[in-house]
């Protein structure tokens, strides 16, 4: 089994489209955002897409209303603070300051025009690096 996509179910797909294509500035793989349907690949990582709620309710009569968090696209940045400040002047803010978890990741949060949540993270370092570095300590003494 691979995972594809992560895909988010959106009530405003012209506007939530605009958002991941101009402000993120992801690629679609089709510039168009009329919808139903759009995929942004980014050079490395899973792809997300967008499905226009109205037109999955067709095929799944049961899809449950919008609301709430139902999800999180996490994006792997460089620098969190260049590339939050690239979004400040492209008009999107932060939903927290950056911080750090577990001495490994910085990340920052922000919300899309529907409200889903976007972690953006700056890799500090890596479970492998940490192995490493402990591995090549304990040579050393």
């Amino acid at each position: 089994m691979d995972v594809t996509q992560i895909r988010l179910i959106v009530t405003d797909f012209p506007a939530v489209f605009r958002f991941y294509r101009d402000v993120i500035g992801l690629r679609p793989h089709f510039d168009d955002d009329r919808g139903p349907y759009a995929a942004f690949k980014p050079e490395h990582g899973s792809a997300i897409a967008l499905h226009d709620r109205a037109e999955l309710a067709t095929i799944v009569p049961d899809l449950a209303p919008a609301g709430g968090d139902r999800g999180l696209v996490a994006l792997r940045v460089d620098d969190v603070d260049a590339y939050l400040a690239e979004l400040a002047k492209r008009g999107a803010g932060p939903v927290t300051e950056p911080t750090v978890l577990s001495g490994r990741i910085r990340v920052a949060y922000l919300r899309d025009p529907e409200g889903n949540l976007l972690e953006l993270q700056q890799w500090l370092t890596t479970q492998a690096a940490d192995a490493e570095a402990a591995s090549g300590a304990n040579t050393a003494t």
